[in-house]
């Protein structure tokens, strides 16, 4: 029997077949050609037949050369992240926005700030489910460093991770048929189950000869769809497409890992819904390349402009910092307060940057607050 499954929060009912009835891999075979435009069946008629020369079908357009070009200057700007690396809780804060984001367009309830909590260890109030998905997601990220992308048995562990706890058949494929119904209309139909394997296993065969060929903004956007609209797994199946199209990434350029894809697909959420149906009716995956080509290109957007203002915000305290090093060269017993007078700072000001100075081993204290000297160590 079609399981329930949370594919897209606005559709209010979702998974059941109204038949009610069960259905075997024939019945399964002969809904998805019925629901599937040929080209598309042409690709997916079989288990047991060999992909066509034109799998994944797509077509390389003017819209995607542009938009991987302005994404590739943009990276090719080494000035703009190579101050990334000196801020630890800049990755930490993106990727707790990427799990948000991707949880919250499968209905998560948890806000950022609770998300961010979970992730912290500390306790919130929620639903059990939307809590241990944060937990998963968490750990399922950490682990994008030591996946290997183009391996089918990791992308299998990856999802067993993300869906622990939850998913009686976590890290496995289906084993039934699957379908989303807006009410007692059929929004999509997954392909029958029987065939699930051998789809992953030529979808990773592509990706695997493609992957010197083919440009890897382009190529995880293929696998994106391509994932989705195979649906692998009983849950999980969007998360599991997005973290992996970032896994995808970072493996190409590390950079990847400071930029949350997910937050701008949260985002357009209502576009990238639409772009897969419209896909999934036309049989290639042209459009949804375009989206994600465009969705990635902001999220870099955004991106520059959110290194640009650390690195703005590290110049400042660096100032601040010769500043107070200066003064102590010229008075080795100057106390904080004449330090905040001279330099026009609070006192709370002055005290942050003098902590960060001695964490630094630049500076130490010497005796007692009051008839104590500073040292500079450099």
């Amino acid at each position: 029997m079609y399981k329930n499954i949370r594919y897209n929060s606005k559709y209010k009912n979702i998974g059941v077949s109204p038949s009610g009835k069960a259905s075997d891999s024939d019945s399964d075979m002969r809904r998805f050609e019925s629901y599937y435009p040929s080209q598309k069946i042409n690709i997916y008629i079989e288990l047991g037949v060999e992909m066509k020369k034109n799998y994944p079908p797509y077509t390389i357009t003017d819209k995607m050369l542009n938009l991987a070009t302005s994404i590739m200057e943009k990276i090719g700007e080494a000035n703009y992240f190579e101050s990334l690396n000196r801020f630890p809780e800049l990755r930490k804060k993106t990727r707790i926005k990427s799990i948000h984001s991707s949880l919250a367009i499968e209905n998560n309830q948890l806000s950022l700030f609770q998300v961010e909590a979970v992730i912290n260890g500390k306790s919130v109030i929620g639903e059990q489910k939307d809590i241990q998905e944060v937990k998963n997601a968490y750990r399922a990220y950490e682990e994008i460093d030591n996946v290997n992308p183009y391996s089918v048995d990791d992308l299998k562990k990856i999802q067993g991770i993300l869906t622990f706890a939850i998913e009686d058949d976590s890290g496995k494929f289906r084993n039934h048929g699957e379908a989303v119904y807006d009410g007692n209309i059929q929004i999509f139909m997954a392909p029958p189950h029987k065939i699930v394997p051998k789809l992953m296993d030529d979808l990773f065969n592509w990706m695997n000869k493609a992957k010197e060929e083919v440009n890897p903004l382009i190529l995880s956007s293929i696998f994106h769809y391509e994932f989705v609209f195979i649906h692998p797994f009983s849950d999980g199946n969007g998360r599991t497409a997005r973290l992996w199209q970032t896994a995808i990434l970072a493996h190409w350029k590390d950079l990847f890992k400071y930029i949350p894809i997910e937050s701008m697909i949260r985002k357009h959420q209502e576009e990238y819904y639409v772009v897969i149906q419209n896909c999934n009716n036309n049989g290639n995956s042209n459009e949804f390349i375009e989206f994600m080509l465009k969705i990635i290109d902001e999220a870099v957007d955004g991106m520059i402009l959110t290194s640009n203002q650390e690195t703005t915000q590290e110049t400042a305290q660096e100032t601040t910092q010769e500043k107070i090093i200066n003064l102590i060269k010229k008075n080795p017993s100057i106390t904080q307060s004449e330090m905040a007078k001279i330099l026009k700072l609070t006192r709370d000001g002055i005290s942050y940057n003098i902590r960060i100075l001695k964490e630094k081993g630049i500076i130490e204290r010497i005796g007692a607050t009051k008839n104590g000297y500073w040292k500079i160590n450099i």
